[in-house]
């Protein structure tokens, strides 16, 4: 990654910036890197091989996304939640999404489904939780794909990235049996989409969405106390 950054023969801060913004993305979506971590300019210059200013831009972009947040003369980090903050998170999803998903459902073609019912495939032919959690992000946002309105996509995402190291750490020890229970609420979602029912859309995905909160919250061993 380091190589194709310094040798960007376009040399410019807004594509580096956008760059390193995507590799520091995928590193904390991967859970690489963790709550808490501090985000030195001068040390992901140095590993990334750019100056500190599209390093800078980089990190504004990941905190509009809700995967950074800055402080002032401390710099950049990976957000600390307590378990309060997911459980609000977590409620506020269960409001927004299936209003997402019901303005997405109309614009969605043959092609999207497609895509969809590939997806799911996959989830319910592999065990891996990294690859899980890809997976079902890529479900829901395909879910999505079709919702006219950018501010929504973006406060959906946003909320998306905000509780994923937290949903993580609770797949990590969940019982597997759970995974029976999200491929069958897939399918009901999977098939509420393929109707273009945004009723039983919306019913379908609250429940899913509520019931993740609940199994989520009971572990408070997962979360930190809000400082």
């Amino acid at each position: 990654m380091t190589p194709e950054l310094a040798r960007d023969p376009r040399g410019s801060d807004s594509v580096s910036s956008q760059r390193i913004a995507g590799i520091l993305r995928d590193e904390i979506l991967a859970g690489e890197l963790t709550p808490g971590t501090w985000l030195r300019q001068d040390e992901l210059a140095a590993r990334l091989g750019t100056s500190r200013i599209p390093v800078r831009e980089a990190l504004r972009i990941l905190e509009s996304e809700g995967l950074t947040e800055s402080f002032p003369n401390r710099g950049s980090r990976i957000p600390v939640l307590s378990l309060e903050d997911v459980n609000t998170y977590y409620r506020m999803r269960e409001r927004l999404e299936p209003l997402t998903l019901a303005e997405s459902l109309p614009h969605l073609t043959d092609h999207h489904i497609a895509h969809l019912e590939r997806i799911q495939e996959e989830i319910e032919n592999q065990s891996d939780v990294n690859r899980f959690l890809v997976l079902d992000r890529d479900f829901h946002m395909a879910t999505y794909a079709g919702c006219p309105s950018d501010h929504l996509l973006a406060t959906t995402e946003r909320l998306w990235n905000s509780t994923q190291h937290y949903r993580r750490a609770f797949m990590v020890f969940t019982d597997h049996d759970r995974a029976a229970i999200v491929n069958a609420e897939h399918r009901l979602i999977l098939d509420a989409v393929r109707r273009r029912d945004p009723e039983d859309g919306e019913r379908y995905l609250t429940g899913h969405i509520r019931r993740t909160r609940v199994e989520l919250t009971a572990h408070p061993e997962l979360f930190a106390e809000k400082r």
